[in-house]
């Protein structure tokens, strides 16, 4: 049996699988980091791909090396109730709650911000989500080959925009790197790192690991070992693109401060961009395939969502499900893309972390022959951790004191446990509690098997 694929093969799945990541975040939020970071720059983008290119890497392989049949299936090795409830909330948080809504907004941000007035932004982005998630309701209603051939046709056109945006940046910079905003002016690293969790690709590879599993499966490979490496190799050709484009735009970002000045969020950087190198045209071109590409990722979103919990209430039609799910992400777009920022933040603070300990469980699973406590009780640790960091990331958005409850928690946690002020203090409990169950379970099955 062949267990290699062509390099064209590796290629073609590749490619598919970067149409699958690329989406609004890719764009806005490199810029950002590159704006913020200034000077730090090569620190900060240094973090920012750790999760925002090699978590995703590990996912799309920690599928294939699962052997599971969705992400629900992964998660149910903790327990029945938490696959339903951590694939669910992933669901959610890359559809209707923040990812779905992000590409309305990235969108007008892109294409339509610049041209309308600061006193009609508000009217502007509620005319244009109407008319945006309107569409996307339609076409989710009715799937259509359409959808296919403008994702196929728009994803290597905005890639072949992008780069040429981003080699004129680099041949003539808009200015010099500017100096590190407050917040990047000490642990730029560990600030990129955490910045990587907004993409939400980490979270939707294991949704999109099955797609790329399907695709090899259906050019002939069945081995798990095959499977795997052509997993690999696939991804790697994905984040690849991923990574070049997040250092050009971060780069593009850094250099912009000067000449198009400090904004809230990474949208403008590339209109503004676009604008100072080629004019009108090149922003209403830049626009216009943005506005193409955020469509066919907002409907991809939308029917995601509909046909998974599809899955779990049966009794509920699809279709209501996507006007649904269509309505309530046209109401959050609303809210604007800065707010959807600030509020994803907190959800990502408290999914992300129960999400890199699924991988890292998916790959140790031998050595602790599959035994369910590990990963309940993982699981369970980094569960009361990244809750409260969560909690404590609602409070400081929301720009209010911690809850009194809170105090004593935080306190324990900020004392006791390594890297928690950077956002990591659930990392090393865990590995401590796979260490501790792992040796607990095999010294069991030793003493079983005399």
């Amino acid at each position: 049996m062949n267990e290699k694929l062509s390099i064209k093969s590796y290629v073609v799945i590749g490619v598919m699988l970067f149409a699958l990541f690329f989406g609004a975040g890719n764009l806005i939020f490199p810029a950002q980091l590159g704006q913020q970071a200034g000077s730090n720059l090569w620190l900060g983008i240094s973090g920012f791909l750790i999760t925002g290119v090699g978590l995703p890497l590990l996912g799309i392989i920690a599928m294939s090396f699962s052997g599971s049949n969705n992400l629900q299936d992964l998660a149910s090795r903790v327990h029945p109730l938490y696959g339903i409830f951590f694939t669910s909330l992933l669901y959610l948080t890359i559809g209707p709650f923040f990812a779905a809504p992000r590409t309305g907004t990235v969108a007008y941000e892109v294409g339509i911000a610049p041209f309308v007035e600061k006193q009609y932004e508000d009217i502007g982005l509620f005319i244009f989500t109407i008319v945006f998630f309107g569409i996307t309701l339609f076409l989710s209603l009715k799937p259509a080959k359409i959808v296919d051939y403008i994702g196929k046709i728009l994803a290597p056109g905005l890639v072949i925009l992008i780069f040429i945006l981003l080699a004129v940046s680099f041949l003539h910079p808009m200015g010099e790197i500017s100096s590190p905003q407050q917040s990047y002016e000490n642990g730029s690293f560990v600030k990129g790192f955490l910045e990587g969790y907004n993409t939400m690709d980490a979270l939707a590879s294991l949704v999109f690991g099955i797609i790329v599993i399907n695709s090899i499966k259906a050019i002939g490979l069945t081995s798990k070992k095959g499977i795997m490496q052509a997993s690999a190799k696939s991804g790697a050709v994905a984040i690849g693109l991923l990574a070049l484009i997040y250092i050009g735009i971060s780069y593009l970002g850094a250099t912009s401060v000067e000449s198009l000045g400090l904004f809230a969020t990474g949208g403008p950087v590339l209109s503004g961009a676009a604008s100072y190198y080629f004019g009108k045209l090149g922003s209403l071109l830049l626009a216009l395939v943005i506005f193409l590409a955020c469509l066919t990722t907002a409907i991809g979103l939308i029917t995601a969502n509909a046909e998974y919990f599809h899955t779990i209430f049966p009794k509920i039609s699809y279709k209501l499900l996507v006007v649904f799910f269509s309505v309530s992400t046209f109401v959050i777009a609303n809210f604007g893309l800065a707010n959807i920022i600030v509020f994803s933040v907190p959800v990502l603070m408290f999914l992300y972390p129960l999400a890199i300990v699924l991988m890292l469980l998916t790959f140790l699973s031998p050595l602790f022959y599959h035994a369910r406590i590990v990963y309940l009780s993982t699981i369970a640790v980094t569960f009361l951790i990244s809750i409260f960091d969560g909690l404590k990331s609602l409070c400081q958005s929301l720009a209010i004191d911690y809850f009194h409850w809170m105090q004593p928690v935080l306190s324990l946690y900020e004392e006791y446990l390594p890297f928690y002020e950077q956002g990591l203090g659930w990392f090393l409990p865990a590995i401590l509690v796979i260490c501790i169950t792992t040796v607990i379970i095999r010294m069991q099955t030793s003493k079983q098997k005399q």
